[in-house]
């Protein structure tokens, strides 16, 4: 998803540069038609990147805006649901968020629905009571059987949900005062189902880690959502930082855990209904990323896999629907994109091989086209999307720059972990909603003062793949230097790194002695 770009560079850079002897005729063969294969469609996706970045330029100013404005006695019931599982350190904070809205307090109702098995369950019970005595409709929903995880917890709120809108926040969001105010004047369409807002990131400075997150995130939540919703496509509701028209939710067939992105699975049944989603790319709601690495990645092995169950779901019924070519073409490179990752680790074996057998294909200034052609596609498309982003949002963007290529490397290092997400989801292999552990940590904080705390990631034997694919390609890197391939050498060595640095950062709390209870994971998400 994020490396191939280096890997359509680096052929470019060696195409014609190593020959072969002449033997081997079947293998060679195998490999570079493997290798040109794994290339093409990789550069395709990379392409589609400048797409998307076309629509949000070409819409860029033509910001959604409600029909009309609620007045102060039209404001509507809202009930807010915050799904919380095993959440003690920032259950509280979020509750405040909520209670705090500046929204007509007889109609506001919030739902705790907390399927907590620690103390989070009492801090919850204790914050609600406060806010109830200052006469808030406020209620923590307690299941002891999570069926559905997430999606369950949601369901059963819902029937005893009296607002006619719902909005909802994961444990870790601090929704603005003017939240709902911003929002629910777009329902004002009729055909609006939901609104969703941009996240933005309380902990981006806490470390690189943080801040490679924070650009990743900022592509998808500034480009993507933007431009999919503006020119007209399908774009998925987030599962936080949102709001629903009950009734869309019921037209569309409601909460299902048939997949780990009950969200995106929703917000895609409902468009297929004929219902509308607005995506605020202006309204910011800050939330914390995972601080460190198996974090990161249980989080994107579920939205990974999840994807690829929503694809099995829903790829189909689509195309067989009365949808338009654009949006059947859109939903199509959307659902597919994590298999990306297959590729990508296909690449990695190949990367060496090829360098071995590599021949001149092309030459002359058709070897120059095509190789220009593949940087532009897929190199520059990184950098500039993620550019590109940051610029919208960031007056100080070009400062991040240098991140860029160091963002590209942690996307090759998690190859492994994604790829595992997508294969068990095309074997139909089940699991839980795996939350990510959150530790409320502040704006301001670095380093790693979140470490003595209690929750903490599976462990997996994952790092000492990633650990000897750094070490492979550590040796590839100096097989180039050793042909004298020294434009190709830093591009490379960026491999090595990548799955270096996602190795050691996912092994390393292993090895390190903790008085905390190792493994403590909860099974829905936040």
């Amino acid at each position: 998803m994020f490396g191939h770009g280096f890997a359509v560079f680096s052929d470019g850079l060696l195409r014609g540069a190593v020959t072969a002897p002449d033997d081997g005729g079947l293998l060679k063969t195998l490999v570079l038609v493997a290798y040109a294969i794994t290339l093409f469609v990789l550069w395709l996706f990379g392409v589609h990147r400048y797409v998307i970045m076309w629509w949000f330029a070409a819409r860029k100013d033509a910001a959604p805006k409600p029909l009309r404005e609620f007045g102060e006695d039209e404001l509507p019931v809202v009930t807010v649901q915050l799904a919380v599982f095993n959440e003690m350190y920032v259950v509280e904070r979020v509750i405040e968020a909520v209670c705090s809205m500046d929204y007509p307090q007889d109609r506001l109702q919030v739902q705790v629905l907390d399927d907590s098995t620690d103390e989070t369950v009492e801090i919850s019970r204790r914050a609600a009571a406060r806010w109830r005595a200052a006469g808030f409709d406020i209620e923590v929903l307690h299941r002891k059987d999570r069926t559905g995880y997430k999606a369950g917890a949601l369901a059963e709120g819902l029937k005893t949900a009296r607002g006619e809108f719902i909005c909802m926040f994961d444990a870790d969001f601090v929704p603005p005062r003017d939240f709902l105010r911003r929002q629910i004047h777009h329902y004002s369409d009729p055909k609006v189902g939901f609104v969703q807002a941009r996240w933005a990131h309380i902990n981006e400075n806490n470390s690189l880690i943080t801040k490679l997150q924070a650009l990743y995130l900022d592509g998808h939540f500034v480009l993507e959502h933007t431009g999919r919703q503006r020119s007209g496509r399908f774009f998925s509701f987030s599962g936080t930082a949102g709001t629903w028209r009950r009734a869309c939710i019921d037209d569309a067939g409601g909460w299902s855990h048939r997949t780990l992105v009950e969200d995106l699975d929703l917000s895609y049944r409902a468009q297929m209904k004929g219902w509308q989603g607005v995506y605020l790319v202006d309204q910011a709601v800050p939330a914390e990323l995972p601080p460190d690495m198996n974090g990161y990645k249980s989080q994107q092995h579920r939205w990974a896999k999840g994807f690829i169950q929503a694809m099995k779901h829903m790829l189909v019924p689509i195309w067989k629907s009365k949808q338009p070519l654009k949006v059947k073409v859109e939903c199509t490179f959307h659902l597919t994109n994590n298999l990306t990752y297959l590729l990508m680790v296909a690449l990695s074996l190949l990367m060496l091989p090829a360098l071995h057998y590599r021949v001149q294909i092309l030459s002359g200034i058709w070897a120059v086209i095509f190789d220009i052609s593949l940087f532009i596609g897929a190199t520059v498309s990184i950098l500039s999307f993620y550019a590109y982003a940051q610029r919208q949002i960031d007056e100080r963007w070009y400062k991040k720059i240098v991140y860029m290529p160091l963002l590209m490397g942690m996307g090759i290092g998690m190859a492994f972990n994604q790829s595992k997400a997508v294969i068990e989801a095309l074997r139909g292999h089940e699991s839980p909603f795996v939350r990510t552990p959150k530790y409320k940590v502040g704006a301001g904080e670095k380093g790693k003062a979140w470490q003595g705390k209690r929750y903490s990631a599976a462990r997996s034997m994952l790092p000492m793949l990633e650990l000897f694919f750094s070490l492979y390609f550590a040796f590839v890197t100096a097989y180039a230097a050793w042909q004298g391939l020294w434009l190709a050498v830093p591009f490379l060595g960026l491999f090595a790194w990548g799955f270096g640095y996602v190795g050691w950062l996912s092994l390393e709390p292993q090895l390190r002695k903790s008085e905390a209870p190792a493994g403590e994971v909860g099974t829905q998400a936040s």
